[in-house]
């Protein structure tokens, strides 16, 4: 079946609708400086959902670099006229433009980021630039792996679960998260809202 001839603007209407145009001019800033700099590095987040056409209750900027390029990231972004942080936690950095924030996440779900990570990656485009973007896959994988005992909030999954599950490969998620009950149950509430393909469905990830 072939995509509706005007997705990439739906895409960025998503994004305006949310009021997320100052967002999303930060993002391409970012995005700009990541590639003159070049330094590689994948959206993720909330962003990486709406460019692979899906809804996300979540509202973020997240971009994964791998550990070795966090600094070489900072100086180039601190160039351009972003300012810097250094949080306490130890798998990401932050940025500021004007008060916006982006996360620039060198260990999502404690596991490094490697060019294994960019290989799992689709170029889309965000308002008119296009960037390599994490899988819905692997997005799913990461929403599901985020879940513990002191967040749990299944809302936030849903969203991308039922705007992307024709994009995502639900065998490798299962495979993937299966060590963690909170996947678990989110995966069993899928299926009791029929939102999981049938079991041997394959998904088509690079399906616009």
């Amino acid at each position: 079946m072939q995509p509706p001839v005007h997705r990439p603007d739906r895409r960025e209407n998503q994004m305006a609708e949310r009021g997320d145009e100052s967002l999303v001019h930060t993002l391409k800033k970012v995005a700009a400086v990541l590639k003159q700099s070049e330094i590689p590095f994948a959206l993720g987040g909330s962003f990486a959902v709406y460019a692979h056409g899906g809804h996300s209750s979540d509202h973020d900027v997240d971009f994964l670099i791998r550990e070795a390029d966090v600094e070489r990231s900072l100086e180039a972004l601190v160039a351009a006229g972003f300012v810097a942080e250094r949080p306490p936690e130890d798998w990401l950095v932050k940025v500021f433009d004007d008060g916006r924030m982006v996360d620039l996440i060198h260990r999502p779900i404690e596991t490094p980021v490697t060019e294994e990570t960019f290989g799992d990656t689709v170029i889309r485009p965000v308002d008119a630039i296009h960037m390599p973007v994490l899988s819905a896959t692997q997005l799913m994988v990461h929403k599901l792996l985020a879940f513990s005992q002191h967040y749990c909030d299944f809302a936030r999954g849903l969203p991308l679960a039922r705007s992307l599950r024709e994009q995502i490969d639900w065998e490798r998620v299962r495979k993937e998260t299966q060590h963690s009950p909170y996947a678990e149950a989110f995966l069993v509430l899928l299926d009791r809202l029929e939102v999981v393909p049938e079991a041997g469905t394959q998904a088509g990830e690079g399906t616009p």
